[in-house]
C-alpha cells in the first residue's frame, strides 16, 4: 500500500512529501490522516527536527480538496478534522516551509498558508476556487490568506477565482521566495540549510512570542516580549566563542 504522505529526515530537516501524484496529489481524508501522524510525532522532536517542509510529489504541489471525496461524502475522524490537522501543523514550534511548485489550488493553498515561509517556483499556480463550486474555506484560507496579502487583495482572488503565477504570488506577498523551476529543489536545500545553521532554541522561542503576540496591542505585545520571552537559549555560549574564535584565526 502507498504512502499518502512521505517523510524524509535530512540534516536536522523533516521533508514531508504529499504523495498521490497520479491524483495531482488531491488531499482526501487518509491522506490527511498520515499528514496528522507525522505532524504528531515532529512536535515532540525538537532536539531532532530543526525545521519542516512540505511538498508535492510529481508534476505539482497539490492540486487542493479532492472533490471526487467530497462527492461522496468524507467520512471524518472529527468534526473539522483537516482544519484541525492543519491548524497542527501551523502551530508546530519548528519553523515550516510550504514549497510550492505547480497547482496549490484552494484546500491545498490553505494547506500550503500554515507555513511559515511559502517557497515558490516560477511555475507555480495559486487559486482560490471555493467560489467556482459553491463552498467556503473552513480550513483557514479567510483568515491566513488577509494576513498575507491584505483583506482587498483577499476579496478579489476569492471573487475572481483567478490563478496567480509565481511571480505575481512574490510582489503580492503570497509567496516570500520565487524561484526558477529549473532551480527550485536546490535554491530550496540551500534555504533549509541557512534556516538549519541558525539557532533551533531562538527559532522555537521567535515562532512562539510572533504567534501569541499576534494581534495583540504594541504594548501588550512588547511586555509580553519581555516577560514571557525565553531569553538567552542553550547553545548561546558556545555560538559566540565559535564566532570569536573564527573571527580571532580571520584577524
Amino acid at each position: 500500500m502507498t504512502n499518502l504522505v512521505l517523510r524524509e529526515d535530512r540534516g536536522g530537516a523533516a521533508i514531508l512529501t504529499l504523495n498521490r501524484p497520479d491524483k495531482l496529489n488531491a488531499l482526501n481524508v487518509e491522506l490527511f490522516r498520515e499528514l496528522d501522524a507525522h505532524v504528531r510525532a515532529i512536535a515532540g522532536q525538537t532536539e531532532a527536527v530543526g525545521l519542516v517542509v512540505v511538498k508535492g510529489a510529481g508534476r505539482c504541489f497539490s492540486a487542493g480538496h479532492d472533490l471526487s471525496d467530497i462527492a461522496a461524502g468524507e467520512k471524518l475522524p472529527e468534526p473539522f478534522f483537516q482544519s484541525k490537522v492543519i491548524e497542527r501543523l501551523a502551530d508546530l514550534p519548528q519553523p515550516v516551509v510550504s514549497a510550492v511548485h505547480g497547482h496549490c489550488y484552494t484546500g491545498a493553498l490553505e494547506l500550503a498558508l500554515a507555513g511559515d515561509i511559502v517557497f515558490a517556483a516560477e511555475g507555480a499556480r495559486f487559486a482560490d476556487t471555493h467560489a467556482k463550486w459553491a463552498l467556503t474555506p473552513v480550513w483557514g484560507l479567510s483568515q491566513r490568506l488577509p494576513r498575507r496579502v491584505g483583506t482587498y487583495r483577499t476579496r478579489e482572488m476569492m471573487f475572481t477565482c483567478r490563478t496567480v503565477a509565481g511571480p505575481e504570488a512574490l510582489s503580492l506577498g503570497l509567496a516570500d521566495f520565487c524561484v526558477p523551476d529549473a532551480e527550485f529543489d536546490a535554491r530550496l536545500d540551500a534555504l533549509v540549510a541557512q534556516i538549519l545553521a541558525n539557532s533551533w532554541f531562538s527559532h522555537r522561542a521567535n515562532k512562539r512570542l510572533v504567534r501569541e503576540t499576534d494581534g495583540l496591542p504594541l504594548g501588550a505585545g512588547l511586555a509580553h516580549e519581555i516577560y514571557r520571552g525565553e531569553g538567552r537559549g542553550p547553545d548561546m555560549a558556545d555560538r559566540i566563542a565559535g564566532f570569536q574564535t573564527k573571527a580571532v584565526k580571520q584577524g
